[in-house]
């Protein structure tokens, strides 16, 4: 299998350090909370993926802009689907579109943070042993 690079570790959710470790236990759809639940370290490599208290907050910054491009690509899509659109329908697909895209913007606004911070080691990505 080939080495996961920086961005497809980031993509994909995945330990920065080793590339291989899940940053998110498996959550269920019939239990929205548990989209949310973080590894507290990696299962593989064991780094820690809350290095100091209050350190996700930067990562409402990194939310605020994948959502800000999720707002501006609902607007232009119902701008060339419905010219006349109302305020109300527009609103009403953000919420939606807010709703949907929350648990997706959450994880991935959270692995860009930690892979900003956390660098790759080569020795814990190419062995099984942490």
């Amino acid at each position: 299998m080939s080495q996961r690079n920086w961005l497809s570790s980031m993509l994909t959710l995945r330990c920065p350090k080793c590339r291989k470790g899940p940053l998110f236990q498996s959550g269920q759809i019939s239990r929205p909370g548990s989209l949310f639940s973080m590894h507290s370290a990696c299962p593989h490599c064991k780094q820690s993926f809350e290095p100091e208290p209050g350190f996700y907050f930067g990562a409402m910054f990194v939310s605020y802009g994948i959502n800000t491009a999720l707002f501006i690509t609902a607007w232009v899509a119902l701008l060339f689907i419905y010219p006349n659109y109302s305020l109300g329908l527009l609103l009403g697909i953000l919420v939606v579109v807010v709703l949907l895209s929350l648990p997706f913007s959450f994880r991935l606004s959270r692995s860009i943070w930690l892979a900003l911070f956390v660098r790759f080691d080569s020795s814990t990505g190419n062995t099984g042993n942490p």
